[in-house]
């Protein structure tokens, strides 16, 4: 382990900034789930099943805005990619807090469909600006900022849901969305490397391998198991009747997240994305068969220490696996995997532990999270010809090697 890879990253012109940024402005963003969740069931006097429609909303129209969002930014700019998103957050936001229950489920679909790219474009920006050498350790970095920001944004949510309305709490969370947009537009980091090559035909449009399909699978795969590892602790605490022992479990998941950030961003080597899959599958699966919360915290860790790893080693894989010129696109796919991994692994996690009880919701989705790294990993191994289809095409391109 060297943390020298640290310094070398956070030398770079710009990174401190952009990190900072990244950070900063991710909070608002994560408000919003639970701040919608409150809004629908206190103010509209909505069900949680209900409330569970208007994340949903949003989680579809995430899964496929994203990839979108990505290929404008290729093709026209950032700041041109912006701009319809800009106009939709302030439109959902003014409106969202004063428009009944069905409004609020188009609106939350359509703002999602033109999403703000903050998070896609911190991590290509990172890409251009330190280049395929430091990108897994740029990304390490990245995956602490966003653990930061997932711990302040849903409490910034609730305190502001509790300190005034949530009609209040939507629009100043919206205002702060609003800002983070024009912030970003103002700032425009760079999203091609200073080294890239003007005169050469950039490719119009992402070029699907079995490699790059592989790798998303892998990104849907680990958070199918996180997802579910979120619900499963809210149900074992219920069971156990310790509900004051989930804050500190989870603070204890995200820390260890962190640590686990540190680690891999400091190695020596990459990490196959489904070695690490296989890893937090094993990890997670006999978390539920502890005999209470504290003991739960401490067999949780393990499975922590993987969480960003798999995470940064997946967004890692996809950008050397794509020319720079799709790198957008590419990074919102990972987006929607991940998205699309977190809405399967919910309710998966859920239907277990509704038939077994709590136990279940960590063996089963720790469970499929191995299995598909197993699937992944024989089809790689037996699959020679995905090296043909992986032949470099630039030194934005990977092998197969970063699988």
């Amino acid at each position: 382990m060297d943390l020298s890879a640290y310094r070398s990253v956070l030398s770079v012109p710009g990174v401190k900034t952009l990190l900072g940024f990244g950070l900063v402005f991710r909070v608002p963003f994560l408000a919003t789930g639970v701040l919608l969740t409150l809004h629908t069931v206190t103010t509209l006097g909505r069900s949680y099943a209900e409330a569970g429609l208007v994340i949903a909303a949003g989680t579809v129209g995430s899964a496929v805005g994203q990839p979108l969002r990505g290929r404008a930014v290729d093709r026209v700019g950032l700041r041109r990619a912006l701009l319809p998103a800009l106009v939709t957050t302030a439109v959902l936001y003014s409106l969202a807090p004063f428009v009944g229950y069905g409004w609020l489920l188009v609106l939350v679909l359509i703002t999602s469909v033109v999403p703000l790219p903050v998070f896609t474009v911190v991590r290509q920006s990172l890409s251009a600006q330190v280049g395929p050498d430091h990108r897994r350790t740029a990304y390490s970095l990245d995956s602490m900022a966003v653990e930061l920001s997932f711990m302040a944004g849903p409490a910034l949510g609730v305190w502001l849901a509790t300190a005034w309305s949530t009609r209040s709490a939507l629009l100043v969370t919206g205002g702060l969305i609003l800002l983070a947009g024009l912030g970003l537009l103002v700032y425009d980091p760079p999203t091609r490397s200073v080294d890239a090559d003007p005169g050469r035909p950039a490719a119009s449009r992402l070029r699907w391998t079995a490699p790059l399909a592989v790798v998303l699978a892998a990104s849907a795969a680990a958070t199918v198991v996180l997802a579910g590892t979120d619900v499963a602790i809210v149900a074992f605490a219920r069971d156990h009747h310790d509900l004051s022992m989930t804050g500190p479990v989870f603070i204890a998941w995200g820390l260890g997240s962190m640590v686990g950030a540190v680690v891999y961003g400091a190695w020596h080597r990459r990490a196959q994305p489904m070695l690490l899959l296989a890893l937090l599958g094993l990890l997670t699966l006999p978390v539920g068969w502890a005999p209470s919360m504290p003991w739960l915290l401490v067999t949780i860790l393990p499975a922590a220490l993987v969480c960003a790893p798999i995470i940064t080693a997946t967004a890692d894989a996809v950008a050397g696996l794509v020319e720079e010129s799709v790198l957008g696109e590419a990074i919102g796919w990972h987006g929607s995997a991940m998205t699309g991994g977190t809405a399967l692994g919910a309710p998966l996690a859920g239907a277990c532990m509704d038939r077994w009880g709590p136990w279940a919701g960590f063996a089963v989705v720790g469970l499929v999270g191995f299995a598909l790294a197993v699937v992944g990993m024989l089809v790689r191994a037996g699959a020679s010809w995905w090296r043909r289809e992986a032949a470099p095409v630039g030194s934005w391109a990977g092998s197969t090697d970063s699988l």
